[in-house]
């Protein structure tokens, strides 16, 4: 006998609620969540795997976030039982107290397991931040119908996506708006990294992964050489993810000893508030540009074969979030073989025009007033509607 009740969240005034985060990114969501869950509940209790903000928040951790964060190929499969014997114990844990309901956040590689294992169980599951299911490999939905008593979405498009699947979902926002100010202040920036405030700038965004430095970080720095050619009072600046990124990056830079580049470590949003125009390997970084209101070319190249087995499998019109969010070509997409230097430089040049911030910043606007909600509380409200249903 577990000397456990049979169901301790009976008095739902005192509900527990499981959730497991696996990176830094789940971790702000976490908490951001537990604030919102706690107005509704002041004396629930937070429990399963979370990091430093989560726990900030009275939340118990069972083991470190960062057992969870692996990256790259080999890394998961050396890690594999660990990983799988993490995930027993959580589900194990999970069936023993009966949270009001397990809480996923993101990593669905680790989460949607659990999930499908407490869904069979009775409990109620939900994952916070869809997977990519929207744009390739769909057939994953089934998967997670199966899985997910509610999916919550942070982009609208999303949201659409899962109803006409038949999935429970909420779109509750994306947690960027409210964190990155309407009113950015180029010069300040400028100014706070050491930049010739009356020079053009050009941020490159590369990559944050040492593959993608390695597709995309040569490429930038010829599309800059070119441009020089006809704005030789342009400078560069790079933002490198974390201090490996800082050493390729400077590796490569060696050979471009008179391109005026300026190489920082993080900083990431600093350098596109910074920049008159964003250069920039699809991803977040677009999402995050578009929120800086700033003109930007997205570009993307993976390894020739990688490019030839994935592409069967994308089934998105768009490639960057300020376009699938617009559903039309707002800002350059140029990826794979479209990526060349003469039709980066051509579309950058355009980015750089005075008259290009004109005509993308009112419709950056509009899209910054479609994903600007209280997601946390957006959120907490949903669950409360699933665990009393």
């Amino acid at each position: 006998m577990s000397g456990l009740p049979d169901n301790p969240n009976a008095d739902m005034n005192t509900p527990t609620f499981a959730m497991v985060a696996g990176e830094a990114s789940g971790d702000t969501l976490g908490a951001d969540l537990i604030r919102a869950l706690r107005r509704l509940f002041p004396d629930a209790r937070f429990e399963g795997i979370g990091g430093p903000k989560m726990i900030a928040e009275g939340f118990v951790s069972f083991y470190q976030m960062d057992r969870l964060s692996v990256m790259g190929f080999v890394e998961p499969f050396k890690r594999l039982p660990e990983l799988l014997s993490i995930r027993r114990d959580i589900i194990n844990r999970c069936k023993l107290s009966k949270p009001a309901a397990f809480i996923g956040i993101d990593s669905p590689d680790f989460n949607l397991g659990i999930e499908k294992a407490l869904h069979k169980s009775g409990i109620k599951t939900v994952h916070y931040v869809s997977p990519s299911v929207w744009a390739w490999r769909q057939g994953r939905i089934k998967g997670i119908k199966r899985s997910v008593d509610l999916m919550l979405t942070l982009l609208p498009f999303e949201e659409a996506f899962y109803q006409q699947h038949l999935v429970p979902v909420a779109f509750v926002g994306h947690p960027l708006a409210g964190q990155i100010s309407r009113t950015p202040d180029s010069s300040a920036a400028r100014q706070q990294l050491g930049l010739d405030i009356n020079r053009p700038l050009l941020t490159l965004m590369p990559g944050s992964r040492s593959g993608e430095i390695a597709l995309m970080g040569t490429l930038f720095l010829m599309v800059a050489t070119d441009l020089l050619k006809s704005n030789p009072q342009l400078q560069f600046l790079i933002p490198a993810a974390n201090g490996d990124r800082h050493r390729q990056l400077t590796e490569i830079l060696a050979g471009y000893p008179k391109l005026p580049v300026t190489l920082i470590k993080q900083q990431s949003l600093l350098a596109m508030e910074a920049a008159d125009a964003v250069l920039l390997a699809s991803g977040t970084t677009a999402l995050e540009a578009m929120l800086l209101k700033k003109p930007m070319v997205v570009s993307y190249k993976l390894g020739k074969w990688t490019y030839k087995l994935v592409k069967p499998f994308i089934k998105t019109p768009f490639a960057s979030i300020p376009n699938l969010l617009a559903t039309e070509m707002l800002v350059p997409e140029l990826i794979q073989d479209d990526a060349t230097v003469e039709t980066l430089s051509s579309a950058v040049s355009k980015a750089l025009d005075p008259k290009a911030r004109d005509s993308v910043e009112q419709r950056f606007e509009e899209l910054y007033e479609q994903i600007n909600l209280p997601s946390g509380d957006t959120a907490a409200v949903a669950i409360n509607k699933l665990i009393s249903s």
